[in-house]
């Protein structure tokens, strides 16, 4: 199993670096961001020097969207970062939560995601691809390679990330939660014709190492409010009842009463006290090294290549270090 570590682009941007270096040196592979451009300072700016400042980690946001940046702006983007760095980045993609709704927009359309996948994916790598109509192909791109890996949490989002995506993204680290969505994508990737094996799946969630359990549900509460606000979104295309998408997904929501994007992903954020503990406790990994080691195992056996943690919450080198010395190494391959 690989592991990353997400942050937020606070300022200071030699933070992020750091924390990206520390985590390289304990053996995550992986570095994500957000990438919400008014909420938090510019992602690819910082990941240029993250990039810079190890030597194999691979970068990307978790997640961008088609339309705060286009999709051929995007893929020269990513194509620039890995002519400098040697194809250590991937493209983490979705339909635009807190980037679209701070400015005015409702998050993309599922299709313009899915055009913007194979558009984004063709340009980067150096092949022509079609744009309402007009042919482009960035002339300067030799031997690009950038995996697009999509988040997803309900029924027609699953089944396009198993007919395109790279890999999937699930945010969340519930077992019962993850084989439903899992099994879905992979039935969809073969339904596609496609080795369902081929799709990465990545699962995200808060990590808190420690014995106080109480502390680390309310440094990680935060979660459960930002998982509900795509859940809404479900909750308002299918219905709470429909069947469609689990209600242990959806019945959690039902106290919710509303989200300032000002507190997005951050601990202390007074829009999550709708999200009871059980719900803490199902989504993230708290508690000592132990606990997480099972968990993760868990997830291992239903079918996860990757567990990217977040860390935003106070206790985020301890938790890189924690990583490192005692859960990473228990689930080496």
């Amino acid at each position: 199993m690989d592991f990353g570590v997400v942050l937020q682009t606070d300022p200071p941007a030699s933070s992020v670096v750091g924390l990206m270096r520390r985590a390289e040196r304990r053996g995550f592979r992986y570095g994500w961001t957000f990438d919400s451009a008014v909420l938090w300072q510019e992602p690819f700016v910082i990941h240029s020097r993250i990039l810079e400042h190890t030597d194999r980690l691979i970068v990307g946001p978790m997640v961008t969207n088609p339309s705060t940046r286009t999709p051929e702006v995007t893929a020269s983007t990513f194509a620039t970062l890995n002519d400098m760095y040697g194809n250590r980045t991937v493209c983490g993609i979705g339909r635009g939560d807190s980037a679209m709704r701070v400015a005015g927009r409702p998050p993309n359309t599922l299709a313009r995601l899915g055009e913007a996948i194979g558009v984004i994916r063709d340009l980067a790598e150096g092949r022509e691809a079609d744009i309402g109509g007009h042919r482009l192909r960035i002339p300067w791109v030799r031997d690009g390679r950038l995996p697009v890996w999509m988040g997803a949490y309900g029924p027609k989002a699953l089944a396009m990330a198993g007919r395109l995506a790279d890999g999937f993204i699930l945010q969340l680290a519930d077992p019962y939660l993850t084989e439903w969505m899992v099994k879905a994508v992979r039935d969809a990737a073969a339904d596609a014709g496609r080795d369902p094996a081929e799709v990465t799946v990545c699962v995200a969630a808060p990590a808190y190492v420690g014995d106080d359990l109480a502390h680390a549900r309310e440094q990680c509460r935060w979660f459960g409010g930002m998982v509900g606000n795509h859940v809404a979104d479900l909750v308002e295309r299918y219905g709470a009842h429909s069947g469609a998408v689990p209600e242990e997904l959806t019945a959690y929501i039902e106290k919710r009463a509303g989200y300032d994007y000002s507190h997005h992903g951050r601990t202390g954020n007074p829009d999550t006290a709708f999200v009871p503990d059980a719900v803490v406790d199902r989504f993230c990994l708290l508690g000592p090294a132990e606990a997480h080691i099972e968990k993760l195992q868990r997830l291992r056996e239903l079918g996860v290549d990757q567990f990217a943690l977040y860390a935003m919450h106070d206790a985020k080198e301890a938790v890189i270090d924690a990583y490192g010395e005692q859960i990473i190494p228990a689930l080496s391959d």
